[in-house]
């Protein structure tokens, strides 16, 4: 790799970030400077970025074996690393592998060596294990919300996995969590903590909704009317609990996403596509994406159940007010239940009867090619606008994955544009666009 600062300045330029923030300047350095880094952090201030910089910089581009691991507690936290190296642009080759999928597809791509391995700890464990690759060169490991994958079980694969790496000699820990056990099997001497959990400077208003009914979906309505066109998640306990608020959201034609457990990967995938392009401006949630997912900005969240640990009624709250940001929690509360003893008598937010929301103007296109057919976002802005005469402001955002794309564009020009780019080349590929 090029020098440091030069080869930094261009992934910058990539991610379209002009300069790192003060917590990121500080992570870097430590994280250099140090063999052990524990990195603090709220959401949404750029952990990710924060601790791949200084891992780059270490990689040796002649090495052919694995030399970086990273471990994350969810398949989307690992997806999401893996499209920020990949945005990066650095060279250097990213595997991902998790739960969900076959292992046989894992084996396959980490046979053609990654310099980077991320993935969740069971899967990781398995991998290693069965001896699948060497582990000679791997010198740096990575726990990303370490606290997380160790509230969900996953202990004993993560001791396991540092067992299994003899050679490693640098480890970074990060979490948006403070006061959180250090496990003794990390093995940690004398961790530099960068510790920015207190010097957020955002300003999140808790307030409580009171609902005369057990239910509370008809108060539900009224908030989401009250907030109009915002952008924000609603967190239920229970996947059960999603089904059943999405089809009453459904009956007042207030367009939401789902996300939980229980779905399929793929449908994990579209729905969050779908609100960061402004498709859905609401997302129905457990709190597994109270962390680790990448969502746009958001102005609201809502306790639809009262969270039942004082851990996650912190990390749903932020999700919203993030750095520099202002945002606002709302505790849906029927009027006879009494609050957790970690929360306080919030100011009562009235929600008196208004239109409903607006739909959305924006809708998703699938498009059936992607960066291993060596198509560009370029190349189907191109497409949209010269065979799809589609405007330049009728063009949203433009997700490009490794076999297929997602667009998003206003929905009142679908019925002219899809007859003009369906079935149409991108480079040397027949590509079909459809709705999503």
């Amino acid at each position: 790799m090029e020098s440091n600062f030069k080869s930094q300045a261009e992934i910058l330029r990539k991610l379209g970030i002009t300069k790192l923030n003060p917590m990121q300047e500080e992570a870097k350095l430590a994280i250099m400077a140090s063999k052990e880094t524990i990195l603090l952090s709220p959401t949404g201030t750029g952990k990710t970025v924060a601790f791949l910089l200084p891992v780059l910089n270490e990689l040796d581009a002649d090495c052919e074996e694995i030399q970086t691991i990273i471990i994350v507690p969810s398949r989307e936290l690992a997806i999401q690393i893996e499209q920020v190296l990949r945005e990066m642009g650095t060279g250097f080759k990213v595997n991902c592998v998790y739960g969900g999928r076959p292992a046989s597809k894992d084996r396959l791509e980490i046979a053609h060596r990654p310099a980077l391995l991320i993935g969740t700890p069971g899967r990781i464990a398995d991998h290693l294990r069965r001896e699948e690759f060497s582990t000679d060169a791997v010198k740096t490991l990575v726990l990303d919300e370490y606290d997380k994958s160790l509230e969900i079980g996953f202990e004993g694969e993560m001791s396991e996995i540092v067992d299994l790496l003899p050679n490693v000699e640098k480890k970074i820990m990060t979490s948006a969590t403070i006061g959180f056990h250090m496990p003794a099997f990390l093995g940690l001497e004398n961790p530099i903590t960068i510790d920015y959990l207190d010097g957020n400077e955002t300003q999140l208003q808790i307030k409580q909704v009171i609902s005369l009914s057990k239910d509370k979906l008809e108060t539900l309505v009224a908030l989401m009317s009250h907030l109009g066109d915002q952008h924000g998640i609603i967190f239920c306990n229970f996947k059960d609990t999603i089904q059943r608020v999405s089809d009453y959201l459904t009956e007042h034609n207030i367009s939401h996403g789902a996300f939980y457990g229980g779905l399929e990967q793929k449908d994990r995938e579209r729905s969050l596509i779908k609100f960061r392009n402004g498709t859905h401006k609401i997302l129905l949630a457990t709190d597994l994406a109270a962390r680790g997912i990448d969502v746009p900005e958001l102005d609201f969240i809502v306790h639809y159940h009262l969270p039942t640990r004082q851990e996650e009624f912190t990390h749903r709250n932020g999700r919203t007010a993030r750095m520099n940001s202002n945002g606002t929690a709302f505790i849906l509360k029927y009027e006879e239940d009494k609050l957790p003893h970690f929360m306080e008598e919030y100011p009562i937010q009235k929600v008196g009867k208004s239109a409903l929301p607006k739909p959305s103007e924006w809708c998703t296109l699938f498009v059936s090619g992607g960066r291993k057919d060596k198509i560009s976002k370029g190349d189907i802005a191109g497409l949209f606008f010269k065979q799809g005469k589609l405007d330049r402001d009728g063009l949203g955002v433009i997700e490009l994955k490794v076999d297929c794309a997602f667009v998003s564009v206003k929905t009142v020009s679908l019925g002219h544009l899809l007859p003009l780019v369906n079935n149409q080349r991108l480079k040397k590929k027949k590509v079909r666009v459809y709705e999503i």
